[in-house]
């Protein structure tokens, strides 16, 4: 069937590329200073510029609406001069404009078959369509199949702003490309820092994936690496294949490290990674990483394998040296407020996480959690059934301080207001376990407890304030074993007397020309425990005594868990003030104090810690300040009106530019007689494309660096690298020393792992990750 042919014999002329341009890639490029306010504002600094396609062009342009065939679409055509034959052959000369669908093409001299659907285009010619720009010396274009051929080819794909040049090249179809002799690259059309360049290279922009045989990378015009053939994403969508490698320096092992993953797609729900790295001094640890997405939830498993760890099996003789670590996680949603969650974390030994891992997500740690269970919430309801339980690592850790697993622990919660009066019942019921055969006395118990803490409230609101009376009952019941006899039935039963109430005040003003609203916020809050001093019968399933901080302020139990409830006849006054900009909305600065008062003296203890004979608490305050966008100060303070001494602080100043291009952060953490440090963290840009990164941990107490951070980042629009050496306090308080190291190729991604290190480091380096890539 032959392409009907509109003939409009009009001089257009080919307005379609720039003065001089004579590449797909830089008719469509602009400076930065050309490029709309709107385009430009969003362009990183290190960008010289971007890609404009032509104004009003879509995908979806002149009526094809992606499900028509091009031989089911009208072909038009116009020139300065046409012949036409009757049945046979349309030739067009000077300005000659061809449009298919959402193609059109421009030339000098066209020559139209009808009896095949053949056309020859020749002169500079220009053929855009559906995020393709294609510019050649002369093409042969077929209208039934759309096919189109271009010798001398330049091309241009904009949504992956990638480019390139080819002896030949075929739009195969409405998003496929083949490339002969190519060469593509993202960067900039007067650079070419690198270029990817093979025999035959295969776009598809509907699949989002490219391939490419006999590749060759080159940097700066030398050629650094090469594959027999490759495949490698052209957009933000998955694809089979292997992932640029991972290689420097790092406590793993003793010397270069060198990983090669292989990514693979398996289906739309589910895909896996397969990480064989190999370590020098340690030999090869392969790591597999499973994701899988259903109706119902998310599951990722990870796995860590070597079969031989030469540097373990040396320091530990007897030992084969075999080595592994599991890592698995899953949430679920099964409707009607239910859901679920497990998590489960193990290592073959104690050491696995310092020495070998890297991808797994799980921390150093002194135990590895494993912990299952479903939840619901609704109707004013919460239920939870789960069971806990942790591996520990740290041969350190006392048998007698090692957690109790819990096998299982029920929680139950449920509120109702009827009429004025607000009551609610928290419910927990728990078996807890622990291997306590070399222990004795209270540390050798087993068991059950069960905690119930029925409470009626009368919540009174207003504009101007509120206050909150509320009497609970706190019941206890132990059912326990492997302990002397008169103590395995234990109860405990604790009234508690809480009253909360505050008040609001607020005023309107300005500061420099700046309107604001500031507010006061008294607030008293009362509670009385009538418990029992000596509780040291019972034994410690799950509780510590609570660090004091401003938080802790409004508690009325100063210890966590379930297995302490401290006395208490204490009086909370505490005020807070906060200053709101009224034009943006934004909180300026927000600053509380507190002080607790007591009426009786604590005598509970856990452990022989947390009686108390003095009458007040140190003050507690925290402070919020905000005066621009990017600044914020924040500082917390326990400071003792006695002794005059401040017993612990913290505060952090951080500051961003707009665009996150500079960074920088200030820390002190003190604690008295315990440890005091200070960090300093920044990323200095020296020039649009280059910034310094460094950051700097000192130790006051042990009078010594404990860590630190130094190191550049180099950007330009096609490609970024960061290099940086870090140094770090390991457990046996040494320094140790590793080297990251992270290229970014755009539109081909990157190797190494610097970026989320660094991001650890200095605080929000990881929103500028986020920018720098996320708004192209």
């Amino acid at each position: 069937m032959a392409a009907a042919v509109g003939l409009t014999l009009v001089p257009f002329g080919p307005a379609l590329a720039r003065p001089g341009a004579t590449t797909a890639a830089e008719m469509d490029w602009r400076p930065r200073a050309e490029l709309p306010v709107e385009v430009r504002n969003r362009l990183p600094a290190f960008c010289e510029g971007g890609y404009l396609p032509l104004t009003g062009e879509d995908d979806q342009a002149t009526g094809a609406d992606g499900t028509e065939s091009p031989g089911e679409l009208p072909l038009n055509a116009s020139g300065l001069y046409a012949r036409y034959e009757i049945d046979s052959e349309l030739v067009l000369r000077g300005g000659v404009e061809l449009s298919q669908g959402a193609v059109t093409m421009s030339g000098e001299e066209a020559r139209y078959n009808q009896r095949t659907g053949h056309v020859r285009l020749t002169g500079p010619l220009v053929s855009r369509g559906q995020g393709f720009l294609l510019t050649g010396e002369e093409a042969d274009y077929d209208v039934h199949s759309g096919q189109l051929n271009i010798n001398t080819a330049s091309f241009l794909m904009h949504s992956a702003e990638m480019r390139g040049v080819a002896t030949s090249l075929s739009r195969v179809g409405p998003s496929q490309v083949d490339i002969r002799q190519g060469r593509l690259t993202t960067c900039a059309p007067d650079r070419n820092d690198w270029m990817v360049v093979a025999t035959d290279i295969h776009l598809d922009r509907a699949e989002g994936f490219g391939t490419a045989k006999h590749v060759r990378l080159e940097v700066q015009d030398v050629p650094v690496f090469y594959w027999p053939y490759i495949s490698f994403p052209i957009d933000e969508r998955r694809k089979s294949g292997f992932l640029y490698p991972a290689f420097g320096t790092a406590n793993t092992g003793s010397g270069l490290y060198l990983a090669a993953p292989y990514y693979l797609n398996l289906a739309p729900h589910y895909d896996a990674t397969v990480t064989p790295q190999y370590m020098h001094g340690r030999g090869l640890l392969t790591e597999l990483e499973g994701r899988y997405l259903s109706s119902l939830g998310q599951t990722s498993l990870q796995l860590g394998y070597i079969d031989r760890d030469r540097a373990y099996a040396r320091a530990h003789p007897g030992d084969n040296g075999q080595r592994w670590a599991l890592d698995f996680d899953t949430r679920a949603r099964f409707g009607h407020g239910w859901s679920g969650y497990g998590e489960y974390s193990v290592v073959s030994d104690g050491d696995y996480l310092s020495d070998l891992n890297r991808s797994l997500d799980i921390s150093e740690a002194t135990h590895l959690q494993r912990r299952g269970g479903v939840r619901y919430f609704g109707n004013g309801q919460y239920f939870e059934l789960y069971a806990n339980g942790y591996q520990t690592l740290a041969d350190r850790i006392a048998e007698r301080n090692k957690p109790y697993s819990q096998l299982p622990e029920a929680v139950y919660g449920i509120s109702r207001e009827l009429g004025a009066v607000e009551t609610s019942l928290t419910a927990q019921y728990t078996h807890f376990y622990r291997d306590n055969d070399t222990l004795s006395g209270r540390d050798r118990a087993n068991g059950q407890r069960l905690r119930v803490l029925p409470q009626v409230a009368l919540p009174l609101r207003a504009l101007w304030g509120y206050t909150r009376p509320a009497v609970t009952l706190d019941h206890t019941e132990y059912r326990l074993t492997d302990y002397t006899p008169e103590n395995q039935r234990i109860g405990r039963t604790v009234p508690v007397f809480e009253w909360d109430s505050g008040l609001y005040f607020d005023r309107q003003s300005s500061l420099f020309a700046v309107p604001y609203n500031q507010t006061l916020e008294p607030r008293l809050y009362y509670a009385w425990a009538d418990a029992e001093a000596d509780q040291n019968r019972i034994p410690v399933f799950d509780s510590a005594l609570r660090s004091f901080s401003f938080d802790e302020l409004f508690r009325r139990n100063r210890f966590s868990g379930g297995d302490r409830v401290g006395d208490a006849n204490q009086l909370t006054v505490a005020l807070t003030s906060r200053y709101n900009d009224l034009l943006s909305g934004a909180e300026r600065f927000r600053w509380s104090l507190g002080q607790v008062y007591y009426y009786a003296d604590r005598e509970v203890t856990l452990d022989g810690l947390g009686a108390e004979t003095r009458s007040d608490s140190p003050l507690a305050g925290e402070a919020v300040l905000r005066p621009l966008d990017g600044l914020e100060l924040r500082t917390s303070l326990l400071w003792d009106a006695r002794t005059r001494h401040t017993e612990e602080s913290r505060s952090q100043l951080v500051f961003h530019s707009p665009g996150y291009r500079y960074l920088a952060s200030l820390g002190h953490t003190y604690s008295r007689g315990q440890f005091e440090q200070s960090d300093v963290g920044a990323v200095v840009p020296v020039t649009d494309k280059i910034s310094l990164i460094g950051r700097w941990v000192y130790d006051t107490q042990l009078d010594r660096t404990v860590g630190t951070l130094a190191g550049f980042e180099y950007n330009n629009c096609c490609w970024s690298v960061q290099l940086v050496s870090q140094n770090y306090l390991t457990s046996a308080q040494q320094l140790d020393n590793r080297i990251l190291f992270q290229i970014q190729l755009k539109g081909l991604g990157g190797s190494g792992g610097a970026s989320s290190k660094i991001a650890e480091a200095i605080h929000g380096f990881e929103e500028r990750e986020s920018l720098r890539y996320g708004t192209r």
